[in-house]
């Protein structure tokens, strides 16, 4: 997909895009050849865009998908992922709350392994971990999960970012992860109703009666979400390129699951559930 696109180039839009589509200039060397062909002509197009398709060929066979996200909206920076697919790191954090919160845990996937990283455990090898990828996956990452990884572990994030929040909402699916998952038919099982707040009460949980359950719990729910952030993105990228005109493009297969190495206890679930209703916990 990613070389049918002509949008992430200085002064050519959606609109100009799908008039190359519809003139049979489907590719950047379809474009070139174009731009080559017109020279010596009173009509040509203009001179900087030889240039760009040049350092767009260049970039994509480098492997350098941050060239194209720093030109394309965030609406359109989904598609970057079949390209870079390989290169690529789902990522979701869990914290202590909303409020100046610490990270309790991290989980990466990358479609193939799973990582996960737990505060006081082996938090900072994230931060290595990381440069691997010149891709990450996030939902509300943006806004959220990469600040605060910036932040506390004092690093910065300079790949290329697909946040599915704005990418899902152009395609009407609105609301939270959950949310999300629920209108597209992915289903939790047994960690159905958990969200964040509740993340925070079974890290709680584990720091305060050291409950191993409750961590593999949260392990669980943590990884959970990045296991399904690969779903909706291919789903996303799936719905995108259907919507395309003038565009014959294969949709990519639906993920099989992985083996997640933690299951959640349905004894502390329930536990916490019920000391929680008598506080006033109503989720979020």
């Amino acid at each position: 997909m990613l070389k049918n696109t002509f949008c992430h180039l200085t002064s050519i839009g959606l609109k100009k895009e799908i008039f190359f589509w519809e003139n049979q200039i489907f590719s950047w060397q379809d474009l070139l050849a174009k731009i080559n062909a017109g020279h010596g002509k009173r009509q040509r197009m203009p001179a900087h865009l030889k240039c760009e398709l040049e350092d767009s060929i260049q970039h994509h066979a480098a492997g350098n998908p941050k060239y194209f996200a720093d030109r394309l909206t965030s609406k359109e920076l989904w598609r970057l992922f079949a390209d870079f697919r390989h290169r690529a790191a789902y990522v979701d954090i869990e914290t202590t709350g909303l409020t100046d919160p610490d990270i309790t845990t991290i989980a990466l996937y990358d479609g193939r392994c799973i990582k996960c990283y737990v505060n006081g455990q082996n938090l900072d090898q994230f931060a290595d971990d990381i440069t691997r990828y010149s891709l990450i996956i996030t939902f509300n990452g943006k806004t959220f999960d990469v600040p605060i990884i910036e932040s506390f572990l004092k690093i910065k994030l300079n790949q290329a970012h697909i946040d599915l929040r704005y990418v899902l909402k152009s395609l009407g699916y609105s609301g939270g992860l959950k949310r999300c998952e629920t209108q597209l038919g992915i289903g939790r099982g047994n960690l159905t109703g958990i969200d964040g707040w509740f993340a925070v009460l079974l890290w709680k949980d584990y720091c305060r009666n050291k409950n191993i359950k409750a961590l593999e719990t949260l392990l669980s729910y943590n990884i959970e979400d990045v296991v399904n952030l690969e779903k909706l993105m291919v789903m996303a990228f799936n719905q995108k390129i259907s919507r395309l005109p003038f565009l014959q493009i294969d949709p990519l297969p639906e993920p099989g699951p992985p083996e997640i190495p933690f299951s959640p206890d349905l004894e502390t679930i329930d536990r916490i559930r019920y000391s929680s209703a008598f506080s006033g916990y109503n989720g979020y």
